[in-house]
């Protein structure tokens, strides 16, 4: 039977159908599928859970190995630098049952602050990392990732790229296969990773990794397609394709193991073509291997490592080096491109972290930011978020800003939910440790928004849908500290400035919560939109200014030529922040 799936969905489908019974993850983009269609599809057999963050996710999952249970673990590519510090000791310890680390790199930052490339926490690690090119083996690979990882005793990179998980294919799909494994053993010198025993396990690894490389050499997912001997080409995961579709009369050498590489069978592929290229996106990972071992090839001085490859680029790329005709066009060249209205990302009509930008730009305070919807505020008309680096650094960064003395105004850290979860509490006991007197934001949305809406420990329910009990974050920040917590209303602009006001004047350390679900889950705030009586509008623009994208310039213009504004009665939600903002009075609702 053949079903169309995205890489995600068959990837989760691949846990079911080869025996995984554990999965656990922190949602990201864009690997935050893999994890819903396996508590959606398969929970009948797959335990599958919302983890804390990255390094709890992995750490429970290689619980699950130890125990007995063939698991995964999902992150995004930088949750992966969360998982670094059991990964790092993971490859002494190897597992239990099959362990897969899936890694969904973003090249081209399409929801991402950096294109880190996570094979070389393949090669930091001695772990083998293996790179599927479509959904079918982005199925496959995870059946032999399980095989590899319990034939090798190591945990296994499954390493996908945002254009593998998001585009689908045909893939053909099976039954449940079984695998039978023992629980717990104990193992002490195997499992506790104290200094003697670590030192011992690691001359294991480097055993481990010479097998790995023997096996690296034999197995098919290395494989050459034999075409015209005058282009020889290297490439692995989404590459692949564009290479077929770029160059398909060249020798193709398509590593599904991306490391360790087959040194052997690559050599051997040289020697047999006259020109070897290495094409693949960001880093030359497999080129300066390649060069390493003396074999000549070129790579990134045709194909870039800034963003994400296409045919386009492949083709520019050889033709640049002389092996196509400049001629050569693509069937996406062929098409005119059409012209269409640019959509920047903006925070949603109603979102309640909306007001809470309004009024720290009133106060004319200095934000510094984190990885949410919230990140949006940095771009115009808003402007208002001043710093975003990593999962919890807002609070660090205006602690540290502060504690410099070296700036003139207010800094205030601005914090979501599941991502003071994530990694924000330590920073702010830490603060509290060492006598800081910033004001953290926390913008409780009740959701982790950004990647679509996913139930977090404060939700009151679990990804397999059961009701939990929901962290406070209230009793957090006075567990940790603080003695001043405040809770604020949003979309109540004088409050929420009064309350800000009162707080960034205060010579402590505080909390303000805000208690405004996001509004897109599960249904609207308000439903009564509100619209502009243009007899009363001046034209000011401050309604503009709160950068809502349920208002727009009307068609009728003051008399400076300026235009007035409306509101979309459809998409509006009826939030007020709009109308808190016209000293006019001219934005009512419309039932009015």
């Amino acid at each position: 039977m053949e079903m169309l799936l995205s890489g995600n969905e068959a990837l989760a489908r691949g846990v079911f159908e080869y025996g995984g019974e554990f999965a656990s993850a922190y949602p990201g983009t864009p690997s935050t599928e893999i994890l819903q269609v396996i508590a959606k599809f398969f929970k009948d057999d797959v335990y599958a859970e919302w983890a804390i963050n990255e390094k709890v996710a992995l750490e429970v999952a290689v619980g699950a190995s130890y125990g007995g249970a063939r698991s995964i673990a999902v992150m995004k590519h930088v949750g992966v630098n969360v998982a670094a510090d059991p990964l790092m000791s993971l490859t002494y310890t190897g597992v239990g049952a099959g362990m897969i680390i899936v890694s969904a790199d973003d090249p081209s930052l399409h929801s991402s602050q950096n294109e880190q490339d996570n094979r070389y926490y393949g090669k930091f690690a001695s772990i083998p990392v293996l790179e599927p090119s479509d959904s079918q083996e982005a199925k496959d690979f995870v059946k032999t990732s399980f095989e590899i990882s319990e034939q090798f005793d190591t945990p296994v990179f499954l390493r996908i790229t945002t254009r593998i998980s998001h585009s689908k294919g045909i893939v053909e799909i099976g039954d449940r296969e079984t695998v039978e494994h023992e629980g717990f053993e104990r193992n002490i010198t195997k499992f506790v990773m104290v200094p003697a025993y670590a030192a011992v396990r690691h001359k294991i690894v480097i055993d481990r990794l010479e097998a790995l490389k023997e096996y690296a050499e034999t197995t098919d997912l290395n494989r050459i397609e034999w075409n015209n001997k005058d282009v020889g080409i290297i490439t692995g995961s989404i590459s692949y394709q564009h290479v077929k579709e770029a160059m398909p009369d060249a020798s193709v050498l398509k590593l599904g193991m991306g490391y360790p590489l087959p040194m052997k069978k690559i050599a051997g592929f040289a020697a047999k073509v006259k020109n070897l290229f290495v094409v693949e996106e960001l880093e030359p990972f497999y080129e300066e291997q390649i060069k390493a071992a003396g074999i000549e090839v070129e790579g990134k001085k045709y194909f870039s490592n800034h963003l994400e490859l296409n045919v386009d680029r492949v083709r520019d790329g050889f033709i640049e080096a002389g092996l196509l005709d400049a001629s050569v066009k693509s069937s996406t060249a062929l098409a005119e491109p059409e012209e269409v209205l640019p959509r920047p990302p903006v925070l949603c009509s109603g979102c309640p972290h909306r007001g809470m930008m309004v009024a720290m730009k009133k106060l004319k305070l200095y934000t510094t930011g984190d990885i949410g919807c919230y990140t949006l505020g940095a771009l115009p008309p808003l402007s208002q978020i001043d710093t975003c680096l990593c999962m919890g650094a807002s609070i660090g960064h205006a602690f540290g800003i502060t504690r410099a003395g070296k700036s003139d105004g207010k800094f205030v850290s601005l914090i979501g939910d599941s991502t003071f979860l994530h990694s924000g509490i330590t920073a702010l006991a830490s603060v509290v440790y060492n006598k800081g007197n910033t004001t953290n934001i926390i913008v409780d949305n009740r959701i982790t928004a950004m990647t679509g809406g996913q139930d977090n420990p404060g939700t009151s329910r679990t990804l397999m849908g059961e009701p939990t009990n929901a962290v406070d974050l209230k009793a957090i920040c006075r567990a940790v500290g603080v003695e001043h917590v405040r809770e604020v209303d949003p979309y109540d602009l004088e409050e929420t400035i009064s309350v800000l006001k009162e707080e960034t004047e205060r010579d402590a350390c505080s909390v303000v919560i805000t208690n405004r679900p996001c509004m897109l889950f599960p249904s609207k705030i308000k439903d009564e939109p509100y619209t502009v009586i243009l007899e009363k509008c001046t034209a000011c623009g401050l309604c503009f200014g709160v950068g809502c994208p349920s208002i727009a310039a009307s068609d009728e213009k003051n008399d400076k030529g300026k235009p007035k504004a409306e509101i979309d009665p459809i998409t509006c939600t009826g939030c007020t922040i709009c109308a808190q903002v016209c000293p006019s009075g001219a934005i009512v609702p419309l039932e009015q």
